[in-house]
Formats: C-alpha cells, structure tokens, sequence
C-alpha cells in the first residue's frame, strides 16, 4: 500500500474516534442530565407529597398539638432526622418566652435522653438558644455545627447523643411568631435552601391550625365572657353556680356562696359624664373587685351580668360568714376616689349574699336571693352587705308592688307637698320654708318619702317626682309671696335627688319652673347633698355655677355626713351649709358633738355662707346654736312639717316663732 493512502487512512480513522468519543461524552451526559432531572423530579414529588400530607392533616386538625405532631414526625422521616420538636410561645408573663410542648418525634428515645431531657427542661426567651433566635428574628436559622455555637446551651446533650447540625423556623400567624419547630441531625449538613423553602410552606400551614385554634377560642370567649371587663358573662357564670348548686347537694363539708353586687351611683355618673367615663369606671371597678378576691379567696368566679351589676360566686369557704367578710372587703375598696379623665369618682357598692346550702332549685333561685339581698342592702342606707334570708321574698313582692303603686300615683295626682319654717335664730322670724314630699294615697294615709324615695330612686321615677315637686314649691312660693310680702321675700328650700341633679336637662328644669312662677330666682334654695357633691366634683362646680350665675341659690343638705365634701367645699359655688339633725342631737351631749358644729359655723363663717342647723327640738340647743353664732335653724321646736292649708296659721298674724308658739 502506497505511503499516502495509509497516512489517509489512519487520519479518517483518528476522526471516527473522535467522532464516537463525543458522541459518548454528549450522550453520558445526555443520560446524566437525565438522571438528575429525574432525581430532581422525583425529589420536588417527595416534597410536594410531604406537604400534601401536612396540609391536608392541617385542614383536618381539630387540635395545634395533633397538627404538630403529624408534621414533626413527617419532617423527620423525610429528612432523615433524629429527633424534632415543637415550641409555643407563652405570652402570659411580663415578658413572653417559648417553653416546650409535648409534641416531639425522637427515632430512638433512649439513645436521644440526654437531648430530651435538655429540652423539656429548658424554655428560652429572645434570642436565647436556637429557638430564641427563631422567636426574635421570625425567620428560619440552621446551625452547622453545634459543638462550635456560641449560643446553643444545650450543647453538651446534643455531644452526648452523637447530634451535629440543628435547624429550627418558625410558626407565624400574621407577624408574628406563634411558635418554633427545631430539627437536629447526626451528620454535619449544610443549609438546604429549598429544604428551607419547604418548610417555610409547612410553616404556613402550621400558622393556618394556631390561626383557626384562635378564632375558635375568641367565639368560645366572647360568648361567654363580658366584652367591657373581659369577666365571666352571665351565660358562663349561671353554669359555675349551676356546678356548685350540685355539688353542695352531694357534699356537706364545704361551703359555697353567691354575692350581687350593685354600684350605688354608676348611673349618675353615666349621665353626667358620658358612657366612655362609665366603661373606664365599670374597667376599673372590675380590677379592684378582682384584685380583692385573688387576695382573699381560694376559689372565685367574679363575673359582669351587664350595666353596672357584679356576681361573685365564692367557693371553697372555710365557714359560712366568710362570705360576708369578703362583701366588706369589697365595699372597702370602692371607698376611695377613683381617678376617671382627671376626676375623682366615688363609687360605692350595695352588696347582698347568699349561702349555697343544696336545697336551692337552681342557680336562678340562688341569683334571685342574691338580688333581693343586695335590695335589702340598698333599701338600708347602701354602701352595706346584707346577708339573704326567706323573709326578703315577702319584701320584694312588696317592693313590685310599692313600684306599681308610685307609677299610678304620679298619674293619679296623689303626691303633696308639707312645709316646714326656716327661722332667724336672732329675731325667730320666719324666712322660708322647706318643701317635703308626701304621698297621700288615701284621705288618713300619708306615707313619708322614706318609706318610698328609695324605690322611686331605684326605678328612676324620682326624676318625674322632682320635676312636679320643683314646679309645685315654686307656684306655692309665688303664693306665699304675693299672700304675705315683705322686705326680705319668703324664701324656698327644695330637695334635688341625686338622679334628678345629673339629667342632662337639669339646668334647663330649674329655670323653666322659677321663670314659669315668676319668682325671683335668688328665694329659691336648691338643696343637694354631699353624696351628689362629690359624686362628680366637677361636674357639680359646673352645674352650681350655671345655677348660681341665673340667680338660684344653693344649700349643701346634711353636711358632715359625707366623707370628703370638706376638699371640695372651698371650690362648690354654695350659699348655705345645713348641719345634719344627728349632730344637732348629740350638741351639748358630748365634747365630740359640740365640736363638730363649732368646726362647721367657724368654717361656714370664714367662706362667708350661711349656716342651718336641722332638727331642732329643745331649747337648750336653740340657745346654744345662737351663742355659737349659727343663723339660722328648722325643726320641731318651731314647727313640724304642715300641710299648704295650715301655713297661714304661721304666717297670718306673725312671723315670729317662740317656744309659746308650739
């Protein structure tokens, strides 16, 4: 074979070669890319099984621990690991930490102990430990090497079983973190970034269960638990009393109690200052019932019925009076002012209790002898415990009765007015009366306001009592004017209610009466007491100075009863004190009685106001009253309260009253 045929020959055999190698290569790599995309396929169908699989147990999930526990374990089998576990965030501290919960995967427990035991017995603040960090940045954080972490606590366990790399993420609803699930694994690994991308996913559906677990639990709350005061509502409270009503018929070892309770002037303070200041006030009453109750008994359910009603059932008592201590315990801390928009608000309590004895039919039967105990307690002066006995049924049928017959009374035209003289001490000339509601329901049957003011007071019908006893003193003061003038004009006193003075319109009242008798204003005496006085200090100063600016006048009514009218009493546009008739009792009897009045009159003298001692009934105090320089007084001694037809007696002929007189 020629030279040149052969050289040609082996250069087209070289290019066949080269022309099989790659052919080779491209085909090697055809099948690796083959393989891969395979394996990539067939990993992306693991995840998207995986995360089926927790999604729909997710969606199934009546329980965060039953959803936890099946993503864990799945996690873990997925991914090879040893041991997983989950961490709920606990909020109810001053500051929140994650603590561990029960839900946890571990292949081999025995061999994981030392990590286990670690964990149970840790909980981890933010930024403390893997899970701290999770919790404070709420994003995932994998850790190579254990052994080498500055702030991975539980290093030493995790050596101990042979663990190396860890991973946790976190469980977020909305954004914040909910709780963390931490990873570990034998072998040192590096970060997975679509392993992270997957179980931010998971995450997801995890947050979805905690999301759905609470909105679940808000409907259960709000259902029967009060929106204002997050208390127990009625619904949840009648079920308590309906389990201790049951449970004292079984047992006889333990004492159980009911108290109602029923704030004395909430409703004036509604009127007066606005529904916003009232929940402020019903928040605030709330915390101060619940803060004596943690402190005093062992078990308790303080619950709102709504308006300004409170229950509290009392369990576990050591003795059946306890319950009445702790009713005092409760009206003690509403004692003191509390500060509502810059505003002290006194709020007192009437409370009334009821024993649980397990012969009540149901718990409506133990609220109901609450109530009428709480009543009892109202009907005796308020701001008092009473206990319920089976006698109290027969005083509120009366009282459902008295309510019926003071509502046929006002259309019936049955109340009447008395009067009683005011007196100069210094000439014993009448200067004015006072205007007293009577109820005349039948011709001999007069029925005095203390037998009935206080239901009118509880229904609200003393607002339309005070507007016809505010109108009827000023066409009888116009009467007596015209009957008998002089140069100094009679004067009228008329009592205002608590709940009358704190209409919005009461302003408006007053003047449509004076100006409607064509009185002067300035013989007008408005008489309130200090209970209204300090009920809403700045309201009051506003509402007197309004009245005082159209001309009225204003009397402080049994002064020296209240307890804290003496901080206001420089600021209250008064024109007249009036010294309650239980000191003028005691005057010349005991230091301490003598006293109190000298401490009055000096008072009264160095505010420039007048001074009317009430309840006058003996000489001696008439001339002791005059040396201590008090102006003016009223009472038994001049005359008792009399009927319009019989002021004439004391007006015709003189205007001085003596001791001949009586």
């Amino acid at each position: 074979m020629l030279p040149e045929i052969a050289d040609s020959l082996d250069f087209q055999k070289l290019r066949f070669e080269r022309r099989l190698q790659r052919e080779r290569a491209a085909r090697l790599e055809a099948e690796a890319i083959a393989e891969r995309g395979l394996r990539e396929l067939y990993e992306k169908q693991r995840q998207l099984e995986l995360l089926e699989t927790i999604a729909t147990a997710s969606n199934l999930s009546t329980s965060i621990e039953d959803a936890f526990d099946l993503a864990i374990k799945e996690v873990c089998r997925f991914m090879d690991w040893p041991l997983g576990q989950a961490y709920i965030v606990d909020r109810g501290g001053q500051d929140p930490r994650l603590e561990p919960s029960h839900v946890r995967y571990a292949t081999d427990e025995d061999a994981l102990r030392p990590m286990i035991k670690a964990t149970t017995a840790a909980s981890f603040a933010r930024s403390e430990g893997l899970p701290g960090r999770v919790f404070a940045s709420a994003t995932p954080i994998w850790l190579k090497c254990l052994a080498t972490d500055r702030n991975f606590p539980r290093a030493d366990a995790a050596a101990a079983c042979g663990i190396h790399s860890g991973m946790a993420f976190p469980i977020l609803v909305g954004r914040e973190v909910a709780a963390v699930v931490e990873f570990f694994s034998y072998t040192e690994q590096e970060a997975d970034t679509e392993l992270l991308t997957l179980l931010g996913h998971i995450g997801i559906q995890l947050g979805r269960v905690i999301e759905r677990k609470q909105a679940e639990d808000r409907l259960i709350h709000d259902a029967s638990h009060d929106g204002l005061t997050g208390l127990p509502n009625r619904l949840l409270f009648g079920d308590r009393v309906d389990r201790a009503v049951a449970r004292a018929k079984r047992t006889f070892d333990e004492y159980c109690a009911v108290l109602f309770i029923d704030l004395d002037r909430f409703k004036l303070v509604n009127d007066s200052l606005g529904h916003a200041a009232g929940d402020d006030l019903l928040v605030e009453i709330a915390q101060r019932l619940n803060g004596v109750l943690q402190r005093h008994s062992t078990a308790h359910t303080l619950a709102r019925l709504g308006g300004d009603e409170f229950t509290v059932l009392l369990e576990e008592l050591d003795s059946p009076d306890k319950a009445m201590q702790i009713g005092e315990l409760l009206i003690d801390a509403l004692r003191t002012p509390i500060l509502i928009d810059g505003q002290e608000i006194y709020a007192g309590a009437s409370i009334g209790v009821a024993n649980i004895t397990g012969t009540e039919q149901s718990p409506a039967t133990v609220l109901r002898n609450a109530d009428l105990a709480m009543y009892s307690a109202k009907s005796l002066g308020r701001g008092r415990v009473e206990l319920y006995d089976t006698g109290l049924h027969h005083i509120a049928v009366e009282r459902l009765r008295l309510e019926g017959d003071l509502r046929r009374a006002l259309t019936n035209n049955e109340f009447i007015l008395h009067y009683q003289p005011i007196v100069s001490l210094e000439t014993h000339d009448i200067v004015g009366f006072e205007s007293l509601l009577r109820w005349q329901r039948g011709p001999q049957d007069i029925v005095l306001p203390g037998d009935f003011i206080g239901t009118a007071e509880d229904t609200g019908l003393i607002v339309l009592i005070g507007g016809w006893v505010l109108g009827e003193a000023c066409r009888m003061l116009a009467s007596l004017q015209a009957r008998y003038p002089r140069p100094e004009p009679l004067t009228m006193s008329i009592n205002i209610s608590p709940r009358q003075f704190m209409q919005p319109d009461f302003i408006e009242q007053v003047r449509r009466a004076v100006l409607t008798s064509g009185v002067e204003p300035c013989s007008v005496r408005l008489e309130i007491t200090e209970t209204v006085a300090i009920s809403d200090p700045e309201r009051t100063i506003l509402v007197l100075a309004a009245l005082r600016e159209f001309g009225v006048r204003i009397s402080l009514d049994d002064f020296g009863t209240g307890y804290s009218s003496l901080n206001y009493l420089h600021r209250l546009p008064v024109d007249a004190l009036k010294i309650d008739r239980s000191f003028v009792a005691r005057l010349g009897l005991t230091v301490e009685g003598t006293q109190i009045i000298r401490t009055i009159l000096d008072l009264a003298e160095n505010l420039k106001i007048d001074v009317v001692a009430e309840g006058t009934e003996q000489e001696g105090q008439i001339r002791k009253l005059t040396e201590m320089g008090c102006h003016f007084a009223q009472g038994y001694y001049f005359s008792k309260p009399v009927a319009s037809a019989d002021i004439e007696a004391l007006l015709g002929s003189s205007t001085s009253l003596s001791a001949e007189t009586n």
